[in-house]
Parts: structure tokens; sequence; C-alpha cells
């Protein structure tokens, strides 16, 4: 028995190799899989579930299938493919979870989330993830036309490559209140996240003597990966 954990795909056309890698993972691990849960960023960018890329297309192939096959996919949305919508998680066979979500693997309940939310020290992020949200700008974008929706689209990765190369990394990574925050909400010792493209297991201290454990998953820039939990504990592997 185990389930599958994968983030920060950042599928992309221009990048066909990474979407060999998915095929092989879906093909391959996640086919003896309980479940798989995707925690963001599984595209590159997502302009509306009405302009798929190649890589959308095939990714739904292949999630449909492996949930024919009997193993649930689940995906939360990344601060890429936030406007990923019901039509295109219906057609690829996703359930779509909230933007954090507690559940029970094998008997340790572990908070799910992409991880974005706890960088609260990226107030410039922050600001474009309130606005982003708002169910009345995203009626806005999707109501453009697909080469307006490019367009917006290449500028929001110009500005996050500049922010990126200017600001601080630790102002980037989680902000450890936070942190221990979600804990605290979700009443969990445990959290698997995307998002901080810093894969590692860090403990944190929550008070009266409780640790809590937070697994941060690897993106797929140089290679495919994904992170296995079973009752016994839990294991980074590369395809």
């Amino acid at each position: 028995m185990r389930t599958l954990f994968i983030s920060d795909l950042h599928l992309d056309d221009a990048r066909p190799e990474t979407t060999e890698w998915f095929l092989a993972f879906a093909g391959g691990p996640a086919q003896s899989a309980d479940a798989v849960y995707i925690l963001g960023d599984l595209f590159e960018y997502w302009i509306g579930d009405d302009a798929l890329s190649a890589a959308a297309k095939t990714v739904a192939g292949a999630t449909s299938a492996l949930a024919k096959s009997g193993v649930p996919v689940s995906f939360i949305h990344g601060n890429r493919d936030f406007l990923l919508g019901s039509d295109y998680a219906a057609a690829a066979a996703l359930k779509l979870l909230p933007e954090s979500i507690t559940v029970d693997l094998y008997g340790y309940p572990t908070l799910l989330l992409h991880g974005d939310t706890l960088c609260t020290d990226d107030h410039a992020y922050q600001a474009f993830r309130s606005q982003s949200r708002d169910p009345a700008w995203q009626q806005a974008v999707l109501a453009m036309s697909v080469d307006e929706r490019l367009a917006l689209a290449q500028n929001a990765r110009n500005v996050s490559m500049a922010h990126t190369g200017s600001a601080g990394m630790d102002i980037m990574d989680v902000n450890p209140d936070a942190v221990t925050k979600a804990f605290r909400d979700s009443g969990t010792h445990r959290m698997i996240h995307g998002h901080t493209h810093r894969p590692a297991v860090h403990s944190h201290d929550l008070g009266s003597g409780e640790e809590g454990q937070r697994i941060v998953l690897a993106d797929w820039y140089d290679k495919g990966s994904y992170l296995e939990v079973t009752a016994a504990g839990f294991f980074s592997k590369d395809l």
C-alpha cells in the first residue's frame, strides 16, 4: 500500500522531456499506487480550459487512464495553474481539492498544500496571489481572447523571473510562524508541500514538546521524482 505525491512539474510544450517523465510516472509507479496527489504547478502556466496545450492533452489521457484503472488522482492548484477549471478536471479525471486539506495516510493525519500560502514574507507575491484568486478577476481574465491571455501569462512569467532574481531567497521561502500556524490550525504533525523547489525534510518545534515534520517535494526541472508514503514511512524516489 502506497500513496504518491508530485508537484512543480511545470509541464510545457517547450520542454517535452518533462511530459515524457510524467508519462513514465503515470505508466510506471503510479500504476500500483492507492492514490496520486498532484500538489500544484503541474503546468508552467494555464490560461483556461478552452486553450489546451499538447502537454495538457497528453496529461489528461494519462490521468484519466489511471483513474479508470482504479487509481484516483487529486489536484491542488499551484501558483502557475490556478485557472485550471472543472472542465479540464472532468476530462482528465482529476479530483479538485481545496488549497489545503488533511488526509489520513495509513493512520497518520497529514496536511497537504501547494506551499505558497506559507511564504508570507514575500509580500509582492502574496498581493498577486490575493488578486489572482479573486473570482471576479479570474472571470475577467477568462473573458479575454486566447492571444490576450497568452500575452498576460508571458508577462506574468517575466515578472516572476525578475522578482525571483531580485528578492532574497529567505523572503521566498516559508515563514516559520506561518508553518506553525498551519500545523496548529490543521491539528496535524506532518505536512507535505511543494512550491519552494527546496526538497528536504524539516522539523518544527510546535511547543509543549510537540514537533512537526514538513516534507518539501522536488521540482521537475532536471529530473522527474515523486514522494512515496507507506505505513512504514516516506521515501523520495527518482524516475
